[in-house]
């Protein structure tokens, strides 16, 4: 199995769809171990291989949306940092939409495994032209 990161292609023609909206819409991040198999071609939420831990629930956790915005020709839009208290081993996330039937928006893939004593942590890129987790050039 493997953990591909990318811009999930069915969220690329969804937004061209117009079925997202970040400024309505409710976005979850989701934690995953290293046997996930995730990637440009997943869809939606998936449980399967989503991690177990005390203190983390099912689902992952809401995201704040940084609003859209834009500079020069690329338009973008990024979410705030992520935590739960809670010893967690990830190998990555998927970020996506519950408002529009838990639509997958990103894959993201930690690299190696990431391993919290007491607090893991989400730390989004930052919420610019060149950074964002989402950006249209």
């Amino acid at each position: 199995m493997a953990i591909t990161q990318a811009m999930c292609t069915s969220f690329k023609l969804e937004l061209l769809s117009g079925v997202h909206d970040f400024s309505t819409d409710t976005f979850k991040i989701a934690l995953y171990d290293s046997s996930a198999n995730l990637g440009p071609s997943t869809q939606e939420y998936t449980s399967s291989s989503e991690v177990v831990a005390s203190g983390y629930t099912a689902g992952g956790a809401t995201l704040t949306v940084v609003p859209p915005a834009s500079s020069g020709t690329t338009a973008y839009v990024d979410f705030d940092d992520v935590t739960w208290s809670s010893a967690i081993t990830a190998r990555g996330a998927l970020i996506y939409n519950t408002s529009k039937s838990n639509k997958s928006v990103a894959v993201l893939n930690f690299g190696a495994d990431k391993v919290s004593v007491t607090t893991f942590t989400i730390i989004m890129p930052a919420a610019d032209a060149n950074n964002a987790v989402v950006r249209i050039a």
